[in-house]
């Protein structure tokens, strides 16, 4: 048996959850999420205990009953309590700012880049080199976040870029210049 797929995931009572046809809906006060879980899976909500059942320990099976667990757990846990990504910028120059839901980044190009937010997603930006990225969505939020660090990825000789919260940057060491020449 799964470790991870035979746990009950607990469905608070602000929390909504429907089944039609393995498309599960779950309703909260953040928002509303829905996924196909895959047919073979058996989903049963009773007393608010949602739990998850493969039919056979076939490969797939197995590997696809702590997935689903994992899915429907991380939408319950997206419409109560939602989920953030912080990031950091780091560099002389580069900043970030907020203009109305969007994004205006300064980030040493000859040109202000501005990025919107997809429906369910929100920007915070409480310092001008730090940005949260909070939504519902487990799965938009980490790719929103992904995105944003694309813009400018740090680099390895001083560390300038946007990276995730802490995260740590391997660094290299610059050039060895012409110390033993004569």
């Amino acid at each position: 048996m799964s470790r991870i797929g035979k746990l009950p995931i607990t469905v608070p009572a602000n929390v909504t959850v429907k089944i039609e046809n393995n498309l599960v809906t779950v309703k909260g006060p953040k928002g509303e999420l829905s996924r196909q879980i895959n047919q073979d899976m058996k989903l049963k909500l009773e007393d608010g205990q949602l739990t998850v059942e493969r039919p056979s320990d076939e490969k797939l099976h197995r590997s696809m009953h702590g997935l689903s667990r994992t899915l429907i757990n991380n939408m319950v846990v997206g419409v109560t309590d939602g989920y953030a990504k912080t990031l950091e910028i780091s560099g002389v120059g580069y900043r970030a700012a907020k203009q109305g839901e969007s994004i205006n980044f300064t980030l040493g190009f000859s040109h202000p880049v501005v990025m919107e937010p997809p429906t369910g997603i929100t920007f915070e930006v409480p310092a001008p080199n730090k940005i949260i990225v909070k939504g519902a969505n487990k799965e938009t939020v980490g790719a929103i976040a992904a995105e944003i660090r694309t813009l400018r990825p740090p680099e390895p000789y001083k560390g300038k870029g946007i990276r995730y919260e802490g995260e740590t940057i391997r660094r290299k060491a610059g050039k060895a210049g012409a110390k033993g020449k004569k």
